[in-house]
């Protein structure tokens, strides 16, 4: 099985910075996706960005030029830098891995980070 935990989430001024982290353990095979999804209320859970372990990214329209994604592979850690916070970008941040098991692919959930953006 595998655990995601997220962390760095809160109330931020609309400009700001965070940076939300997510640590994966358990199984974690070499070869894996990473990726971020928000949720806001009333809203279906949109992907916001995503990273191979080897590192290629795919970012949404939405956050383009202001977030940015990353991961640390010996910590099994992705993290998402988000820059020029709207209030818009408030919502449950979700950590999703996805890896080959099984002969399927599996993805694993966190359970959310709320980042709420408000002066």
């Amino acid at each position: 099985q595998v655990q995601l935990v997220e962390s760095g989430g809160g109330l931020v001024q609309p400009g700001g910075s965070p940076r939300l982290s997510c640590a994966a353990s358990g199984i974690i095979f070499s070869i894996n996706d990473m990726s971020w999804y928000r949720q806001a209320p009333g809203k279906e859970r949109e992907l916001v960005a995503s990273i191979t372990n080897g590192g290629s990214t795919k970012n949404a329209d939405s956050v383009k030029g202001r977030f940015t994604i990353s991961r640390d592979n010996a910590k099994n850690t992705v993290y998402l830098q988000m820059n020029s916070l709207k209030p818009e970008d408030t919502a449950v941040y979700y950590c999703k891995l996805s890896q080959f098991s099984g002969l399927q692919w599996r993805n694993y959930w966190g359970q959310g980070t709320q980042v709420t953006v408000s002066s």
